[in-house]
């Protein structure tokens, strides 16, 4: 910023500051008093006769006019800042629905990953069931085999047997 825009905004910051004082002022009790006060005095002058009646009632209207205008001026600047207000907090109030919006689509990718999570920890259990079974079977296939083979090496082993002794039979009668 130049120097005289920063020089301009002081003095609207000012203008602000001393319309919202005047704003404040003329809604508390001591403006009612003061209001109260003159208006009883500007009525009494002409009952003592120090003004004329037609006169008074002139001068009363007119500052009671110009202090409408005023007033009315005073109002609209600060309606205005109050509808600056507003449409800021309505931006707010924009931006954070949006990131509400933004959070909710967020939750619902989060549960959705959380069901496939699921179904994949269902799977694997499922799988590991399978395997269990499966791994089971084998080695029931395997003990199953391992008895069949005991079977046959023992029977085997019979056989072995026979045929040493009928080997050494035969070479009895050899010799």
């Amino acid at each position: 910023m130049t120097k005289r825009e920063e020089e301009t905004k002081e003095k609207i910051d000012f203008l602000v500051r001393v319309t919202d004082g005047v704003m404040w002022w003329i809604g508390s009790i001591p403006s009612l008093i003061v209001h109260s006060l003159l208006f009883i005095t500007a009525f009494s002058l002409p009952f003592f006769g120090l003004v004329d009646f037609d006169k008074m009632l002139l001068v009363l209207t007119t500052v009671l006019s110009l202090e409408a205008i005023y007033l009315a001026i005073f109002i609209q600047m600060s309606v205005n800042r109050s509808q600056e207000h507003i449409e800021d907090l309505k931006e707010d109030v924009n931006e954070i629905q949006e990131d509400i919006e933004d959070i909710q689509e967020d939750i619902e990718e989060i549960s959705e990953d959380i069901d496939d999570i699921q179904e994949d920890i269902e799977d694997i259990a499922e799988d590991e069931e399978d395997e269990d079974h499966n791994e089971r079977a084998r080695n029931v296939m395997l003990k199953s085999n391992v008895a069949t083979n005991k079977t046959q090496i023992t029977s085997l082993k019979g056989k072995i047997s026979e045929l040493e002794h009928l080997l050494e039979e035969l070479k009895k009668e050899d010799k």
